[in-house]
This record gives structure tokens, sequence and C-alpha cells, in this order.
């Protein structure tokens, strides 16, 4: 498993305390699951993409926490600033449509990319490379919870 930059949970833990105060961050979002084993709210930055009409979010690092926390809920909360939004979260299975996302990637999230060339996923910006790497990743479709 590639290990994390040191400075990136401090770093997460400044946008968590930025966008909850209103700040507009890009197109981060807090994405907020119940862990696992705890069921207590995990909240971690994410930026959701549009892709046909739908809408995304790519984890680069497929077994880190937020990541395996989703599998197992199902479900969450999306806030930006003050606006919450429940949704639930299904993984993309189908080959295709996961490189369709994560080819749109570079462009829908292009402040992203550096994240992506630290982990060593890809080494530009390029969509090929992120279409290229759509099977070491993970991808969820965010979809809003209605009100019954």
């Amino acid at each position: 498993m590639t290990t994390l930059p040191g400075w990136l949970r401090p770093a997460n833990r400044l946008i968590r305390l930025l966008t909850r105060a209103g700040l507009p961050l890009g197109t981060i979002h807090v994405l907020t699951v119940p862990g696992r084993r705890s069921g207590t709210p995990r909240p971690t930055p994410v930026s959701p993409l549009t892709v046909d009409g739908h809408r995304y979010v790519v984890a680069g690092l497929p077994q880190s926490d937020w990541a395996r926390n989703v599998r197992a809920a199902g479900r969450g909360e999306l806030a930006r600033g003050r606006r919450r939004q429940a949704v639930t979260l299904t993984e993309v299975t189908d080959p295709d449509l996961r490189r369709d996302v994560v080819r749109a990637f570079p462009r829908e999230v292009p402040h992203g990319v550096p994240m992506f060339v630290k982990l060593g996923i890809v080494t530009a910006a390029d969509p090929e490379q992120f279409a290229a790497a759509a099977d070491r990743v993970a991808v969820f479709r965010l979809e809003p919870v209605r009100a019954s």
C-alpha cells in the first residue's frame, strides 16, 4: 500500500474546517460516511465530478480508509459549506464506465491531479494516462437520497 505524505492529514483537517466555514475551495466537498467498525462519522475531502449527467468521486487509493468505509456503508453525506445532501454511493465495476470517469478527472478536477502524480498513479495530467490507471483506483457513483 502506498504511504500517504505526512502533511495530508493536517491538510485534510484544514480543508474540512475551511469548507465548514463556507469558504469555497474549487470543487472540494466533504464526504462523511460512518466508520465501518465504529459507526463514527468519518469526514474526508473529495472532489465530485460529473460524467454524462451522473456524479462520481474517485479514490486514488482504493484501499484507503474512506473508500473501505464507503463500501461498507453505501451511504453518506456530501457537504459544501453549510449545504448538506444525503447520498448513496455505489462502486463502479463496469471497466468502460470507470475509464470514462477517470479519463474526465484531469479536466473536471485539475487541482486533484498533483495528488495522483505524487501517489505514482500517473505522471501527467493526460486524460489517457488517467484512463489507463482506471483499474488501479476506486470510483463511486453518488446518488442523492430523495426525501420521502
